[in-house]
């Protein structure tokens, strides 16, 4: 008896580890199947964002993705198939990657899933696609690893919990004019990085949103409303900012207008002791009708 029973536990234990390994193998399999490049998502990305000639700003067709739909909805559909163990099986890049794709893709279908308020003057700005209780970006109307989310949970309880990486807020785009670009591509882990340094220098090249203003002899910046309500996150010392200051000398390049105030832009910059006042947000719809 003692025999038989032995090997009733030698071969429950081996189908016990063949599971396991099977489990394991599918697993890593499924992680292997996810398109780190974004294949699908980079084409509609250059389909429908549209680069304003001086290259500094962007706008969305959102007309043209309201007409087919089906387009960002089947790559999203596959963006909420990512399952918590599939996601922490990944590269750090990897992972901040696929939030900030996630943000910008889901932010594109609540516009397009609301685009019949657009079109009927009921709504001009995502902030009219809220209620009186619930704001748009808490709205819960997509599912991310495994669970419901809105566009809050993403920004604030994924990308600013888990990454120290002040730049994401060049890369997330709330559907705004007065956001920063949308990229015309997807993001991607090996280029992660330098995508974030070019949105950062694009951002920060559009004088509309920052710049510098040199009046009676006293220089001023004017910073889009971002860096006021995330400074705090350009002043812990992570990327190298410890303050405002930090930010516009390591981008003075960007900021400074290439006119007759050019030198005394630069020497505002250096000084470290100027006032920086915040611009008022522009929160119209960032449609091509917009540009």
């Amino acid at each position: 008896m003692n025999t038989q029973a032995n090997i009733a536990t030698q071969g429950l234990k081996t189908v016990i580890s063949s599971c396991l390994l099977i489990l394991l193998l599918a697993t890593k399999l499924q992680a292997a199947e996810f398109d780190h490049q974004y294949t699908a998502y980079d084409a509609l990305l250059k389909e429908v964002v549209k680069v304003s000639e001086n290259k500094k700003q962007t706008r969305v067709d959102y007309q043209r993705l309201a007409i087919h739909p089906e387009s960002i909805a089947k790559i999203l559909q596959v963006f909420s198939a990512v399952t918590q163990t599939q996601y922490d099986s990944w590269a750090t890049e990897q992972k901040l990657s696929f939030l900030i794709n996630a943000y910008n893709g889901f932010t594109m279908q609540l516009i397009v899933n609301n685009w019949s308020q657009f079109k009927l003057g009921e709504a001009s700005s995502i902030r009219d696609l809220g209620s009186l209780f619930t704001s748009a970006w808490e709205k819960k109307f997509f599912t991310l690893l495994g669970k419901k989310h809105n566009l809050d949970d993403i920004e604030h309880e994924m990308i600013r919990k888990w990454f120290k990486e002040p730049r994401i807020h060049a890369a997330l785009v709330c559907a705004a004019v007065s956001c920063p670009p949308l990229r015309d591509e997807a993001f991607v882990a090996e280029q992660l990085s330098e995508q974030l340094e070019n949105q950062m220098e694009l951002f920060l090249a559009d004088n509309s949103r920052n710049e510098i203003i040199i009046a009676k002899h006293r220089g001023q910046a004017y910073l889009s409303s971002i860096f006021s309500w995330y400074r705090g996150d350009f002043e812990k010392g992570e990327g190298g900012f410890n303050s405002l200051y930090d930010v516009l000398n390591k981008y003075s390049e960007a900021i400074v207008k290439g006119d007759k105030d050019e030198q005394a832009q630069r020497n505002v910059l250096k000084g470290n002791d100027f006032p920086i006042l915040f611009k008022d947000y522009d929160w119209r719809l960032n449609d091509v009708a917009n540009f």
